[in-house]
């Protein structure tokens, strides 16, 4: 970062999840709509899904994050988070680029539920054949 107080933006998104993260050098407070990262995600899993990008490249309790996450569901909105997370780090600092790339955080998960066809009731299922 070229400031102290510069605060990055960054926005990532999973399935239908879109979170938009603003990232500021601090001592490792992490609000995901405005409350505590630990009580947002509670599922230790996960959390340590999001965290990922500060646990690859070292630099757990260096920034101050604030998200704000809308749709999806809770695994959506950790991967967008992460992925958010990704981007804004990268933009801080572009040396971290080839670990996180190289762990596919970078990577936009493209998986999203397939549309429903018409004449179909659902994606891919076929009303029952009848034969008489």
């Amino acid at each position: 970062m070229s400031t102290t107080n510069a605060t990055i933006a960054a926005t990532g998104r999973r399935k239908t999840a879109v979170a938009r993260v603003n990232v500021t050098q601090g001592e490792g407070k992490f609000l995901v709509n405005k409350k505590p990262f630990e009580e947002y995600f509670k599922v230790p899993s996960i959390r340590q899904f999001v965290e990922q990008p500060f646990t690859l490249t070292g630099t757990q309790g260096k920034y101050d994050v604030v998200a704000s996450v809308k749709g999806g569901g809770d695994v959506g909105q950790a991967g967008a988070v992460r992925h958010a997370l990704t981007r804004a780090l990268v933009q801080a600092d572009a040396s971290l680029k080839p670990a996180l790339k190289s762990a596919g955080c970078l990577t936009r998960d493209p998986r999203m539920k397939e549309r429903k066809k018409p004449g179909r009731p659902g994606a891919r299922r076929r009303f029952q054949f009848s034969k008489r």
